[in-house]
């Protein structure tokens, strides 16, 4: 059985984001970049079923600039086998990404497609489903619990009600949450093997895929701050503030 597991390249979640004086966007010269947390979830599961013999080879796939070869390499120091680069310097949007995977799983051929449920530097929560609808496999999001047996897939995903479990037939498109596993460290040796597993780019044009942008960012701005907390006296006080002030009663 072959995993296909995207990544993506974002800011690290230890660092604080500064939004570009222009309000563009948000600053990335000299900021430390990483793989996004929850396809690292995404890559663990896929190793673990390649360690528990359900998976056979497990293939990392990124979309982006040339830098997203240290987050392929980070991948395979992980486990993964080989890496895919889509290597353009477009600003690439859910739907351009999904179609990029979805070309690549047309000559891949991957019995499961393992990916993180959203990114931390956009959350658009998208690209799984859109990648499942594109094409016509069955899927699950928000996995909190996968098993693999006898063609099947089995997810438990998290829902506001509690816990669901499905069943679908392979191939499949799954999507990880935090709660899945935790991904290990990778150590110093399958740091250095890395390095020597094949790694592949493509671009865009010779997959087919029109990546241009459908949506147009108008201004990014920083939250706006927290006002301090105010003490009162007595539930009165609270009830009147809450009422009149916050407006939230």
């Amino acid at each position: 059985m072959k995993i296909l597991v995207p990544v993506k390249r974002v800011v690290d979640y230890n660092v604080k984001v500064r939004v570009k004086a222009d309000q563009s966007g948000v600053e990335l010269a000299n900021v430390k970049m990483a793989m996004n947390p929850f396809d690292e979830i995404a890559i663990e599961e896929a190793v673990r079923m390649k360690e528990a013999g359900v998976a056979s080879e497990v293939v990392a796939v990124s979309c982006g600039v040339a830098q997203c070869q240290e987050t392929l390499r980070t991948a395979m120091a992980i486990g993964a086998d080989r890496g895919i680069l889509v290597s353009t310097d477009a600003e690439l949007q859910p739907l351009a990404v999904a179609k990029l995977l979805k070309a690549l799983c047309d000559k891949e051929s991957p019995d499961l497609i393992i990916l993180g449920k959203q990114a931390i530097d956009d959350d658009a929560n998208q690209t799984g489903q859109m990648l499942a609808a594109l094409m016509n496999l069955p899927q699950a999001t928000f996995a909190s619990k996968v098993t693999v047996a006898e063609g099947k897939v089995s997810v438990m995903r998290e829902i506001d009600g509690g816990l669901e479990t499905i069943s679908m037939h392979m191939p499949a498109v799954i999507t990880t949450d935090l709660r899945l596993n935790e991904p290990r460290y990778a150590t110093l040796p399958n740091i250095m093997k890395a390095k020597k597993k094949p790694l592949e780019t493509v671009t865009p044009d010779a997959l087919g895929v029109d990546v241009a942008a459908r949506l147009t960012t108008v201004k990014v701005l920083e939250p706006a701050g927290r006002s301090a907390g105010v003490m009162v006296a007595d539930v009165a006080q609270l009830v009147d503030k809450l009422k009149n002030e916050a407006k939230v009663i």
